[in-house]
């Protein structure tokens, strides 16, 4: 009789506990309510990569403040930069591949209203003594960019008055 009740009292237990899982699977599992379609996918993904896409091309560029500036400085070295050779360098590295100038660059991708500007955007500027586009740089947000320029090299620099009198246009790269 007493293995008959060990038997009994187990039985039970494994009934009891069968039932939980059982019931308890189907009240937790989660029931769809509408499918995320195939182009919903595509735009969620294409924005965590140009977000993180732009974020990681900032950092690299935030790696070279300070380094000096030079008109002309030789394309793929990192002893100093001008404006589109550190903007070429930086997108570079993450396959997207720039000319060489100011003006050609300002011709690659496709156009952002200031309204509409997101980090990783190139802006782009006159310069004194230059007809058009004459200087580059990363919209990094909160009205800043990464560029260079004179004293200093490598910065981030506040939009300010004189930026916003010599802006010319914006161009998105980053897909």
């Amino acid at each position: 009789m007493k293995l008959h009740h060990k038997w009994s009292k187990r039985l039970a237990i494994m009934t009891i506990g069968a039932t939980v899982a059982i019931s308890g699977g189907v009240i937790s599992s989660p029931q769809p309510t509408q499918a995320a379609t195939d182009t919903d996918i595509a735009t969620i993904d294409a924005t965590i990569t140009s977000t993180s896409r732009a974020d990681s091309i900032i950092s690299l560029g935030k790696r070279y403040l300070g380094t000096p500036y030079k008109f002309g400085a030789k394309v793929g070295q990192t002893r100093n930069f001008d404006c589109s050779t550190l903007t070429k360098y930086i997108f570079g590295k993450y396959g997207i591949t720039l000319p060489r100038t100011a003006a050609q660059q300002s011709k690659m991708g496709s156009f952002v209203s200031k309204s509409n500007w997101k980090k990783g955007d190139l802006l782009f500027f006159s310069v004194p003594g230059r007809s058009g586009v004459g200087h580059v740089g990363v919209y990094v947000g909160n009205n800043k960019m990464l560029n260079t320029y004179g004293a200093g090299g490598v910065k981030i620099t506040t939009i300010n008055s004189y930026w916003n009198s010599h802006y010319m246009t914006a161009r998105r790269v980053i897909k």
